[in-house]
């Protein structure tokens, strides 16, 4: 059995390039950026990294198994990069940009499932729960793909599509972005049929310098739309006119108040939401209303394909937090770690959930940098502490550098502030007590998941 994605003289000719064949292969079976990752069959894309050149490990993605290497012309010589295929026995596809030939390659790949229903999502905080719950929800009644963990990125979405086959109906991927014309990219790669953005937020405002700029950013999802396809609006997101402006295909603005079927939603508090749908009760796990809105989006989306009112009530009920998201751990406390990531708006929802928990224990936030918000870092730490003196925690622990603004906004609360994560850890092991409530929020850089496992099973003496 032929387990070849493509051969090499096909993907060649597809991307124009130069192919130098030193062994009997004719095709890859995965593709990968990383040597680490290498299986036998793999076909190797020598990336130049900011910190390291692809190239230089060419050698190795070979010992490990692979079959061909992509390479640019400009580094042939450098890297001795014919020897190396020569004495090895293996092959090489020649390519101005490697990355620019990674993200062809993906395109005329995934060309070739014509009867593939393409999912794209993006948005400023969400996209990849939104893209869980969705392929939660359409698995249920179509054979579905999707991109692992957040593979989101000018490589990461390549690298995704060729996980696709020939017995995939649909196919859900969610697009990232942080730099300018990053959404367009890999949007040209996907050409969704179903576009869906979820917010337009402050996310990576540093590398934009507004909000503005953000929304024509993700915008950018819908470029590749035809007169046939579909792209979601937000209903309540303060940009939805400016985001349905000017869009080739189908605009529909999604919300609560868009589905006929949804008939109520109830808060369980750390236990998540109760649905009614269609007469229903549906137990969703994913707990606040922010978690809510990405449920809405995904049925949005769902209903589109479309499947049954079974399939979303059986998907949602199967959908489990993701590592650092709203993520409910308990032991002497409970933990609420969501520091995946952070950013003014996600920052604000978790407060605002934490805040409506009902508990009979102390609430303590610890809460760190808000990361790449530029010269809006200083104002959003600001207008972060005003929101955090406001709340109903009973103790507050900020740590990293960016949050020292928000310190003198704190009055009337228990409050520490740190740029050391061990003394920010001994402080809260003398501080706890059993029965706390602790939420753990910021951004990926400060991994505040190094507290949790200390913090859960501590004596809870303080």
């Amino acid at each position: 059995m032929n387990t070849n994605l493509m051969s090499f003289g096909e993907l060649s000719a597809l991307l124009g390039c130069r192919l130098l064949t030193f062994s009997s292969e004719n095709g890859f079976s995965s593709v990968v950026i990383d040597s680490r990752a290498v299986k036998e069959g793999s076909l190797f894309f020598a990336l130049n990294g900011e910190k390291c050149d692809g190239h230089s490990f060419v050698d190795n993605a070979f010992d490990a198994g692979a079959c061909c290497a992509v390479v640019e012309e400009a580094k042939l010589e450098k890297f001795d990069l014919v020897n190396i295929a020569k004495k090895r026995n293996k092959n090489l596809i020649v390519t101005e940009n490697t990355l620019k030939s990674l993200q062809d390659s993906a395109r005329v790949y995934l060309e070739k499932f014509k009867n593939l229903v393409k999912i794209g999502i993006t948005g400023s905080s969400g996209k990849t729960t939104t893209k869980e719950i969705t392929a939660a929800i359409i698995s249920c009644e179509k054979n579905t793909v999707m991109n692992k963990g957040n593979l989101n990125s000018d490589t990461g979405l390549p690298l995704s599509v060729f996980e696709v086959r020939d017995c995939h109906e649909v196919g859900v991927f969610e697009l990232g972005m942080n730099r300018k014309d990053e959404i367009a990219e890999i949007a040209n790669i996907l050409k969704p049929n179903i576009a869906l953005i979820t917010n337009i937020g402050s996310a990576h405002i540093e590398y934009f310098g507004s909000k503005e700029k953000i929304l024509n950013e993700k915008k950018s999802i819908f470029k590749y739309l035809t007169n046939d396809n579909i792209a979601l609006v937000p209903s309540d997101d303060q940009y939805a006119s400016e985001l349905a402006l000017n869009v080739t295909g189908n605009v529909k603005y999604y919300g609560a108040e868009s589905f006929q079927e949804l008939e109520g939603t109830r808060s369980l508090g750390l236990e998540g939401t109760e649905i009614i749908w269609a007469g229903e009760k549906i137990h969703f796990a994913l707990p606040g209303k922010h978690c809510l809105e990405d449920a809405l989006a995904a049925i949005a989306i769902a209903k589109e394909i479309p499947v049954s009112g079974s399939a979303i009530k059986k998907g949602l009920e199967s959908v489990k937090p993701l590592f650092g998201r709203l993520e409910i751990l308990k032991g002497n406390v409970t933990v609420i770690q969501d520091c995946y990531n952070a950013n003014p708006e996600s920052t604000a929802k978790s407060v605002e959930f934490c805040d409506s928990v009902e508990w009979t224990g102390r609430k303590v936030y610890v809460i760190a940098d808000m990361l790449e918000l530029g010269e809006m870092s200083r104002a959003a730490h600001c207008q972060l502490g005003s929101l955090l003196s406001e709340s109903c925690a009973d103790g507050i622990f900020l740590f990293g550098c960016e949050i020292e603004a928000a310190v003198p906004f704190l009055c009337g609360k228990t409050v520490f502030y740190t740029k050391k994560i061990e003394e920010l850890s001994a402080v809260l092991e003398g501080f706890l007590q059993k029965g706390d409530l602790v939420l753990l929020k910021g951004s990926r850089g400060c991994a505040l998941e190094r507290l949790t496992e200390k913090i859960l099973t501590g004596d809870g003496n303080g």
